[in-house]
């Protein structure tokens, strides 16, 4: 399993052989430094921890960050044979024409309604329906007489965590620790993202 931490700088675009344009999302991603392994006989599990982005004032690192000072720590379960503690993971692992998965928290979008947040269809707009259309409708059946648990209503929306699969990996580029990926990724720009292979 390949797999590596990086930022969303934004959106761009890249026209391919057939002059074709291909819209591309952009990630600084890497290098990533192995913190710690953890063993099944150890911690019950195996994983390597991995580190990104080296704090570089020493005024900013905190006590807890004083052993491990990155900005950002991540776990990734895999084989941990393969690994020491202090390597580095570059984008060297992924070559391009890749299929990736990654993950990100989405965008928060505050209190939506129901049409917004689940993608309702809303009220009809005739026969006397009057400042209704956006509403969800009756919430509650005849027989529990009650709202049962789990039901689509208005509240928060976004700000949870996505991952979007089998995304193609369009350009990789080793200079400047940056990938190009096909589509579009959850979160804004600057977001954190995991990136696995």
């Amino acid at each position: 399993m390949k797999f590596i931490l990086g930022k969303k700088i934004g959106m761009s675009q890249i026209f391919d052989e057939g002059g074709n344009r291909v819209p591309v999302t952009l990630i600084d991603a890497g290098p990533c430094e192995v913190l710690q392994i953890k063993t099944k006989e150890k911690d019950g599990y195996t994983a390597i921890q991995v580190g990104f982005e080296k704090i570089k004032k020493e005024k900013k690192i905190k006590k807890p960050q004083r052993k491990k000072p990155f900005k950002y720590t991540r776990e990734f379960r895999d084989k941990t044979e393969e690994f020491k503690i202090g390597q580095k993971i570059d984008l060297s692992i992924f070559k391009e024409g890749d299929f990736i998965f990654v993950s990100g928290i989405s965008k928060g979008k505050g209190f939506a309604g129901g049409v917004k947040r689940w993608g309702f269809h809303g009220r009809p707009k005739t026969h006397g329906t009057k400042h209704e259309e956006r509403t969800i409708g009756s919430t509650g059946s005849s027989t529990p007489r009650r709202v049962i648990k789990g039901r689509k209503m208005p509240g928060r929306a976004g700000g949870e965590r996505v991952t979007i699969k089998n995304l193609k990996l369009v350009k990789v580029d080793l200079k400047n620790n940056i990938l190009a990926i096909k589509g579009a990724i959850p979160g804004p720009k600057g977001s954190l993202l995991e990136i696995r292979g």
